[in-house]
C-alpha cells in the first residue's frame, strides 16, 4: 500500500495493476480486483449503447467477496479517494482493450468522494490520455445521496461536463431522491432505482407514477434508464413507462467475460411486438367507447340544440349504468348548468371530497378533452383515465361539440374507470 494517499496519481496507482491473461487486475488490501461489465441497451435501437463498470473482488484463494465489504475497507477519506481512482483506472484500463469503439462506459463516482477536496482536479483528464478512451464515451454516475457540500458537487459534475464526459444520477427514486438535484446538476441521464419498477409490477398506481416520473425527466432534458429488470413482465413495465434504456439480468449479467457480453439474445424484437399486442387492447376499450355511445350523444345533444333541457336530453346516457354525471361547457370552457349525476355517481360519491362536488360556473378549458372537442366539433373524443378533481377518482371523459342557437357547446359525460374495463358497454 502506498505511503502517500493525500491525493493518488496515476504514477501511485499504476503498479497496483497488472496484466491476467487479456484482462487487468489491481491489488487493494490483500484483495483482487476484476472488472466486470453488464451491457445497457437502447429500446428503440434494440441493441447495446454502453456498459456499466462493476468492480468484483476476490480473496488470496480467488473465491469471491462481497463488493460492500470492499468499500468497508477504507479508514479515511484518502483511502476512499485511493479506492475510487484504483477502480476507476482498471475499469478503463480494461474497457480500452477490447474491441467497441463506439458505445458508452458507465463509471460510478463513490458518493463519499464527489465532494471532496481533491476531485476537480487533473487526474481524470490524465487518465482518460493514459487510456486513449475519448471523453464523449464516458457516464460518470453519482449515487443518489444526500451531500453536505452542493457546491463541490455541482463543481464536480461541471467538472466531467468541461472534459466532454456524460453524467449520470444513480439509482433516482431511492431514499433521498428529489428533482432539485436533477433541475441543479442538469444530468444527461438519469438512472432510476429497481424500486420504482418492483413496485410498479404491483401496484397499478405505481405502474402510473412511474411513468410520470419518467415523464417529468424527459420534459427536464434527461435521458432515463431503468436498471434492475430481471423479468419479462418488468422488461414491458420499462418499455411501457417510456424509458430510453434498461439494464438488468433479464437482459444479461454482469460479466468478467468480455468477449460474450455483445453475442446475449436480446430477444427485443418479441419484446416490442408483445408491448404493442399489450398496448392494442389497452386501447380498443376506448374505441369501443365512442362507438357504443355515439348513438347516445347524438341524440342528446339532439335534444338540446331542439331547446330540451339538460336532464330530458341526456336521459338516456344518465340511465347507463356505467356513467357517472353529464355536464354542458360553452366555448369559453366555463360549465353552463348544474352537473347532472347519475344513481352510479351517486353511489360513488365520497364524503370527504364534499368540498369539490359543486361544479357550477367552473371553468374546464384547461382539459384537453374539451379543447379537443371546441376544436373539432360534431365528433366525438374519449381519454384515457385520469384523475377527476370533483372526486378523486379515477374516470374517462367522452366529449361532443355541437351548436346551439349558432353557439358553439360541449357535452361531457365522465364514466368511472379504474382502468376502462373492456366490458364497461355491456351493461
Amino acid at each position: 500500500m502506498p505511503d502517500t494517499l493525500a491525493a493518488p496519481e496515476l504514477d501511485v496507482l499504476s503498479p497496483m495493476l497488472s496484466q491476467e491473461g487479456l484482462n487487468w487486475t489491481a491489488d487493494f488490501r490483500g484483495l483482487t480486483l476484476r472488472t466486470a461489465l453488464q451491457p445497457i441497451y437502447s429500446i428503440s435501437h434494440k441493441r447495446i449503447v454502453g456498459y456499466e463498470a462493476l468492480i468484483r473482488p476476490f480473496d488470496n484463494d480467488n473465491a469471491p467477496v462481497l463488493p460492500n465489504h470492499l468499500f468497508d475497507l477504507p479508514t479515511c477519506d484518502a483511502e476512499n479517494l485511493l479506492l475510487d481512482r484504483l477502480c476507476r483506472y482498471l475499469h478503463m484500463r480494461n474497457y480500452s482493450a477490447i474491441e467497441d469503439r463506439l458505445n458508452w462506459l458507465f463509471l460510478n463516482v463513490s458518493p463519499r468522494v464527489v465532494a471532496g477536496k481533491n476531485q476537480s482536479d487533473a487526474f481524470f483528464g490524465q487518465l482518460l490520455k493514459k487510456t486513449g478512451l475519448p471523453a464523449h464515451r464516458i457516464v460518470m454516475e453519482i449515487v443518489e445521496q444526500p451531500t453536505d457540500n452542493a457546491d463541490r458537487l455541482r463543481e464536480t459534475v461541471g467538472y466531467y461536463k468541461d472534459l466532454g464526459c456524460l453524467t449520470a444520477i444513480d439509482d433516482f427514486g431511492a431514499g433521498h431522491s428529489n428533482f432539485e438535484r436533477i433541475w441543479n446538476l442538469s444530468p444527461d441521464i438519469v438512472k432510476l432505482d429497481r424500486t420504482l419498477l418492483t413496485r410498479a409490477a404491483d401496484d397499478h398506481k405505481a405502474r402510473q407514477i412511474l411513468n410520470g416520473i419518467v415523464s417529468l425527466l424527459h420534459q427536464s432534458a434527461c435521458l432515463v434508464l431503468l436498471e434492475g429488470v430481471e423479468t419479462r413482465d418488468q422488461a414491458l413495465i420499462a418499455i411501457d413507462a417510456g424509458v430510453d434504456f434498461v439494464q438488468g439480468f433479464y437482459f444479461q449479467r454482469p460479466s468478467l467475460d468480455f468477449r460474450t457480453l455483445a453475442e446475449a439474445n436480446t430477444d427485443f424484437d418479441h419484446l416490442l411486438q408483445e408491448y404493442k399486442r399489450q398496448a392494442q387492447i389497452t386501447r380498443d376499450p376506448t374505441h369501443q367507447l365512442v362507438a357504443f355511445f355515439e348513438g347516445y350523444f347524438r341524440r342528446a345533444s339532439g335534444r338540446l340544440g331542439d331547446g330540451f333541457d339538460m336532464a330530458e336530453a341526456c336521459r338516456d346516457l344518465l340511465n347507463h349504468p356505467a356513467v357517472s354525471r353529464c355536464y354542458r361547457v360553452n366555448a369559453q370552457g366555463v360549465q353552463i348548468d348544474d352537473t347532472l349525476l347519475s344513481d352510479t355517481g351517486s353511489r360513488h360519491q365520497d364524503p370527504r371530497f364534499r368540498p369539490l362536488e359543486s361544479t357550477t360556473s367552473a371553468d374546464w378549458y384547461r382539459q384537453q378533452y374539451l379543447r379537443q372537442a371546441l376544436a373539432q366539433p360534431n365528433h366525438l373524443h374519449v381519454t384515457n383515465p385520469y384523475l377527476c378533481v370533483t372526486g378523486a377518482y379515477m374516470c374517462v371523459t367522452l366529449s361532443l361539440g355541437f351548436y346551439q342557437a349558432g353557439e358553439l357547446q360541449v357535452l361531457c359525460c365522465d364514466i368511472l374507470s379504474n382502468p376502462v374495463d373492456p366490458d364497461i358497454t355491456t351493461g
